[in-house]
């Protein structure tokens, strides 16, 4: 009985795991086609599965390397390469929204559910153009 339980458990968990990753890949999606940046929107991400789900799921197009790239989403800031950090950048965590001052926006969960963040001044900075459909999610400054 308590092997059952057990596999059971592993399964709840795995689906719930993946559904995550897929949730966050369509809400990534819907925040990159409806921003507009100068150059042609190609996407690298230090995040392998996310990559991943892009290149399967999404008519985004992407990038294996963050040079020929356009839109750089960030995991982790140690795996920002020298050579592309004048790149667009998006991070998956709020903190690096701090420490990267390139970064013009963040996803990240916080106690459960999806948040995004847009900063006005870093889009005006960049010239982002910005759809209406994204107004609730800009803010003046980092909190």
């Amino acid at each position: 009985m308590k092997t059952v339980v057990s596999i059971l458990f592993l399964i709840i968990t795995v689906f719930a795991s993946e559904n995550k990753h897929i949730i966050k890949t369509q809400i990534l999606e819907k925040i990159f086609t409806n921003i507009s940046i100068q150059d042609e929107l190609i996407i690298w991400s230090d995040n392998k599965n996310l990559l991943f789900e892009f290149k399967e799921s999404t008519s985004l197009k992407t990038s294996s390397t963050c040079e020929d790239s356009s839109l750089i989403i960030l995991d982790k800031k140690q795996n920002l390469k020298k050579s592309c950090y004048k790149k667009t950048i998006f991070v998956l965590d709020y903190s690096l929204l701090k420490e990267i001052p390139r970064s013009f926006g963040a996803m990240f969960w916080k106690k459960g559910r999806p948040n995004i963040v847009i900063l006005k001044p870093r889009i005006k900075e960049q010239s982002i153009k910005v759809s209406n459909k994204l107004d609730k999610y800009i803010e003046e400054k980092i909190w």
